[in-house]
């Protein structure tokens, strides 16, 4: 359980892609308040949107809502579900949720599509009282979608990951950059400065050195 100060602001669920991919990006947007869009970020909202607007449909059994808000008090998240299938469960009971997130890209290498399903999963099981199993990642890239199992694994690291990023943005603190090849697609790269504000420098020596070629 999530000590109360971090109850006290709720942080998005998508902090979660911006933490694990670059820790700076996620202090610029959140700490700093700071937003660019680029291309890619420009693709994903767009995706976001269309699927946002297709409202409520229902195939089969199947009843699908899109863009439900989220919120969880024990982790100290709120966010927005792109898609929610409520399937009919056998015998009598309540509809089971189903989450669907859709991205823009193709599968990543590591979790944090799956942390970030895994998220919304939690936020739902604590609004409607239900016990969620799998939800789905559907890539545009690829149009192909991936069932993904909320097993005990799956929920502490996304646990855990919460609490880290809430500690994160409470310390406040912005990291130096790191540079490296992802620089090239993040739309904060003109802010963020990698390639003249590396971790082996600071701001003053940065100064310094543009003051002398003056």
């Amino acid at each position: 359980m999530l000590d109360d100060v971090f109850r006290r602001r709720l942080v998005a669920i998508i902090s979660f892609t911006a933490f694990r991919f670059c820790s700076r990006q996620c202090a610029l947007i959140h700490i700093e308040q700071v937003w660019i869009e680029n291309r890619f970020t420009a693709e994903g909202r767009i995706m976001h949107d269309d699927v946002h607007e297709e409202g409520t449909k229902k195939r089969k059994e199947v009843l699908i809502e899109r863009g439900i808000p989220l919120r969880s008090l024990e982790l100290g998240l709120i966010g927005k579900a792109d898609v929610v299938e409520f399937h009919k469960p056998v015998g009598c009971g309540k509809p089971i949720p189903f989450p669907v997130e859709y991205k823009r890209g193709k599968p990543k290498s590591d979790d944090s599509d799956k942390v970030q399903l895994c998220a919304q999963a939690l936020c739902l099981e604590e609004m409607l009282g239900v016990s969620i199993k799998q939800g789905a990642l559907f890539y545009g890239k690829t149009r192909h979608r991936f069932d993904v199992e909320f097993d005990e694994v799956l929920r502490n690291i996304t646990k855990d990951a919460a609490a880290r990023l809430h500690e994160f943005i409470s310390a406040g603190k912005t990291p130096l950059p790191n540079l490296s090849p992802k620089c090239d697609s993040c739309s904060l790269v003109d802010i963020c400065l990698p390639k003249v504000v590396g971790c082996n420098s600071s701001v003053e020596q940065y100064l310094e050195k543009e003051t002398k070629e003056l």
